[in-house]
């Protein structure tokens, strides 16, 4: 999945959901990527799944994303 930027969602972003709730990347089914202990999300095949701070984990597709989902900040790689 990518944002409305273009630019691919990434495992460990910080997101805005709706402009009203936060929540962190914990896997992206699309890329095959995930943080540490969060693996056994490959199943669902596409989307991400993010930790939100209104309702835990919500797996998230580009068809199914009504909330709109911005990033807010990305951890430095390899720092």
């Amino acid at each position: 999945m990518k944002y409305a930027s273009g630019i691919e969602i990434e495992p460990g972003d910080i997101v805005s959901i709706d402009t009203v709730y936060r929540g962190k990347v914990v896997a992206s089914m699309d890329t095959g990527r995930c943080l540490p202990g969060h693996e056994s999300w490959g199943y669902l095949g596409v989307g991400i799944m993010v930790d939100t701070d209104f309702g835990g984990l919500v797996h998230y597709t580009a068809e199914s994303a009504l909330d709109e989902i911005e990033l807010i900040e990305r951890p430095v790689r390899g720092a």
